[in-house]
């Protein structure tokens, strides 16, 4: 029983690994529709989601499964706990990609400001870097490697504040400011990814060392799960 309870633990890990793969591409495809006004691009974003929501649920089935038949104690318990939290911050992820990508076919059609274009495309670099680092550390139980992910946000934060500044300089603007008006909400969607980063690696740190601590204030308790 026990070998198979350890099977069970590793098909659900690689499952969320899975999961992570398919948020990177549909933020990637949103982040693409966005730079290229693709409303088409955007479409296929929002209707990839299905596929992230259908694995998210079949790891959350196979969690309450396993919790149903097994009794994890210690490591084996802050594992299937940890599972359950990043699944949902995936899950998560996925969402704001999709809102995202329908910000995008809003406005397609307003050629959009360079400065601010090339901000929300370093915001969402960084955000898929995070997205790596966060799963990344969680395959190889880094917790050094989890706790880069604050200093990974500040750079996130940091070209939204530049990306704010100039925000402030076109909002006056009347052909453009329903298109910044959307950009602003596209760069805190950015931002929340980011944050959901950050928690899954405060559910590493949280499996490593058996106590919950949040590694930055920018992270959003009311939030967590």
């Amino acid at each position: 029983m026990r070998v198979s309870f350890q099977e069970e633990l590793d098909q659900l890990e690689a499952s969320l690994q899975e999961e992570g793969a398919l948020v990177l591409r549909v933020l990637r495809g949103a982040l693409n529709a966005l730079e290229q006004r693709d409303v088409e691009l955007a479409d296929e974003v929002i209707a990839f989601d299905d596929d992230v929501d259908r694995l998210y649920l079949q790891i959350e089935l196979g969690i309450q499964t396993l919790l149903a038949r097994q009794t994890p104690v210690a490591t084996d318990l802050r594992l299937v706990l940890a599972m359950l939290h990043i699944n949902l911050h995936l899950e998560r992820m996925a969402d704001y990609a999709v809102t995202i990508a329908k910000l995008t076919k809003l406005v397609a059609d307003v050629e959009p400001d360079p400065p601010l274009q090339q901000s929300l495309q370093e915001m969402g670099e960084r955000a898929e870097e995070m997205i790596r680092v966060a799963l990344d550390s969680f395959a190889d139980r880094d917790l050094d490697r989890a706790e880069t992910l604050v200093e990974l946000d500040e750079l996130i934060d940091r070209t939204n504040r530049r990306f704010v500044e100039r925000v402030v300089e076109l909002v006056a603007e009347p052909e453009l400011r329903e298109w910044v008006l959307r950009m602003v909400l596209v760069s805190r969607t950015l931002e929340r990814i980011g944050d959901h980063a950050v928690d899954i690696g405060e559910q590493v740190a949280y499996l490593l060392t058996a106590e919950f601590r949040e590694f930055t204030d920018a992270s959003h308790p009311e939030e967590h799960v």
